[in-house]
């Protein structure tokens, strides 16, 4: 069931990241056409794609963690036995998610500090705190995905 809803709310924050990268690509895109063509470039564009960029890189690193594509070297572990790596696996991926939890906690808090403080962008005057708070998500999604992770991974050794 827990693996599931990870999987779920994974596709949902792709599908939520793919569609700011088109958008971001059509605005960079509307932007640099109004530049050249007209000389008019579109005031806050530059603002907009950061902004967008805060959603789509955190929720791209909740898939990459769902189809377990993240970079790993393994030149020592390989030659263990499958068991023996098993664990390494759990004991990794057990500080992983500790790591991801931690991170995911410290971005609930400075949602909270940004808010408080009021802070906006420049040229829009947009509030940066909503643009924080897709990391928290995504890093608790994760986290989510490393613990379905290691349910396997004991499944595993007691198999």
């Amino acid at each position: 069931m827990l693996a599931i809803i990870a999987k779920k709310l994974t596709q949902f924050l792709i599908a939520f990241g793919a569609s700011m990268l088109a958008l971001m690509m059509s605005l960079t895109a509307l932007d640099v056409g109004l530049r050249y063509i007209f000389n008019r470039p579109l005031s806050g564009a530059f603002e907009l794609v950061e902004y967008m960029m805060a959603i789509l890189v955190p929720f791209s690193i909740a898939y990459c963690a769902q189809q377990k594509e993240h970079v790993g070297v393994d030149l020592i572990i390989e030659r263990f036995s499958r068991k023996v790596r098993t664990v390494f696996d759990i004991i990794t991926t057990f500080i992983t998610l500790i790591f991801v939890f931690v991170i995911a906690w410290q971005n609930v808090l400075y949602f909270f500090e940004v808010r408080d403080s009021g802070l906006t962008s420049s040229v829009l005057l947009i509030p940066a705190y909503p643009f924080i708070a897709p990391t928290a998500i995504a890093f608790a999604t994760f986290g989510l995905i490393l613990v379905v992770h290691l349910i396997e991974l004991f499944s595993e050794v007691t198999n």
